[in-house]
């Protein structure tokens, strides 16, 4: 299972969490890309994904889906380890996941190593999120989670106002859109992102460490955008608060303000 692993992109590398009696860390061209603990699914290591959580659990209480007439639907954009995913099918019963991964080889490597269920629960579709995010019928996902990178940044088409649009249509009543943006500490990207959202849903908000958010170094801000109002009541707020890297809550006309100067991405 340990080792480097030629992909269709590079090299994958999986090592040992030294943390961790059974914990793994993938690498993707050298960057961590995730964290997986094959004994518990529900546990999540990388910070950002531990700030998503409270978005199912508080957003999709898992009592609202009794896994038979009504399920949950999610589609990530952006595959790696299936962290998220994983973590989704052990939360929620008979939830249905697709997972886009443009990498066809790191996807039967994470397939065969790290216990990802099998379809119908979790489908891994190969393919370029740009391209399949439109393919998808409407009103057809409760949650899509965007956490797509090369390199240490979002290719410019998953951040644009049109590929939001795709999410907005995409999206059942109430869904919300996930998306993890790493940026540079002068926010530029992620101000840029920010305002592409305001353009396009009627309620945004966001969740970063707050040295992150005052511009003090690289991080990742995590997005959420709806149609509907955010459940983001004390409840939501305390969890973040209380997580490892405790994450501060961005919302209603303080994104406007973060995303002051910024114009919405094109093209």
């Amino acid at each position: 299972m340990f080792g480097e692993f030629p992909i269709d992109t590079g090299t994958a590398v999986i090592e040992a969490d030294p943390y961790g009696a059974n914990r793994y860390i993938l690498k993707v061209n050298g960057v961590p890309s995730s964290h997986v603990d094959l004994d518990d699914p529900t546990y999540l290591d990388f910070e950002y994904m531990r700030w998503m959580e409270p978005i199912f659990t508080i957003g999709f209480p898992a009592g609202q889906f009794d896994g038979r007439a009504r399920k949950l639907r999610v589609l990530h954009l952006g595959g790696g380890g299936c962290s998220m995913a994983r973590w989704v099918a052990a939360s929620y019963e008979n939830a249905r996941q697709v997972v886009v991964e443009l990498d066809a080889k790191l996807a039967e490597l994470v397939r065969v190593n790290f216990e990802v269920p099998r379809a119908p629960l979790v489908r891994l579709r190969v393919g370029d999120a740009a391209q399949v995010l439109p393919t998808l019928s409407d009103a057809s996902r409760d949650v899509i989670i965007r956490d797509v990178f090369a390199g240490s940044t979002t290719p410019r088409v998953l951040t644009t106002a049109s590929y939001a649009r795709e999410a907005q249509r995409v999206l059942d009543a109430g869904g919300v859109y996930i998306m993890n943006c790493g940026d540079t500490a002068d926010l530029a990207g992620a101000k840029a992102e920010a305002a592409t959202l305001l353009e396009v849903f009627e309620h945004v908000a966001m969740v970063a460490d707050p040295p992150m958010l005052k511009g003090r170094r690289y991080g990742n801000i995590v997005f959420l955008a709806s149609d509907e109002p955010l459940k983001l009541g004390p409840a939501f707020e305390r969890s973040l608060r209380t997580a490892p890297l405790p994450a501060q809550l961005v919302a209603g006309e303080a994104v406007r303000r973060f995303a002051t100067g910024a114009a919405p991405i094109t093209g």
